[in-house]
């Protein structure tokens, strides 16, 4: 798993339900081709990755299903909230991940948006699903590690 520092810039929106259902593999930074009005309501961090993913059509790579609300102010210039969005990426990543989605029955699944600077960066995973045990296993690893720190915080009190 390539393990990136956390985003520099403000974040807009996580997608935390996709850390619980997949294995991360690999992840990549990645532009959002947006329209003026949905980087408005960005900044006001109005967006959902809830049942976004991703998908190579033509040699270019597109979100589906991502929801970033309309402009309360931006009238006739709206755009619709759930259209599909273009995703900025080298040719040669490109490639690499389709392969690896064609070969190995991976997905890609966009994990967090955020700003860098004054553009707006989507970080997309490559993932495996997990299985109900994997799941069940990390539910019980994450309680026992709860146990732990409180465990120490009581004798650390003392």
């Amino acid at each position: 798993m390539t393990v990136r520092k956390k985003p520099s810039g403000k974040i807009i929106c996580d997608n935390r339900k996709a850390r619980h259902e997949y294995h991360f593999l690999e992840l990549f930074e990645a532009g959002i081709e947006l329209r003026g009005t949905e980087v408005k309501s960005l900044r006001f961090g109005r967006a959902s990755l809830q049942d976004a993913y991703c998908r190579v059509e033509n040699g270019e790579m597109y979100v589906n299903n991502m929801h970033i609300s309309p402009y309360e102010m931006g009238n006739r210039f709206n755009h619709p909230p759930k259209r599909p969005r273009r995703l900025l990426l080298h040719k040669a990543e490109i490639r690499r991940i389709y392969a690896k989605v064609r070969e190995k029955g991976l997905t890609v699944i966009p994990v967090r948006m955020y700003f860098s600077g004054q553009r707006a960066k989507l970080e997309i995973a490559l993932a495996q699903g997990k299985k109900l045990y994997d799941k069940r296993n990390d539910m019980i690893a994450k309680t026992a590690q709860r146990e732990v720190e409180r465990h120490l915080k009581t004798i650390q009190n003392v």
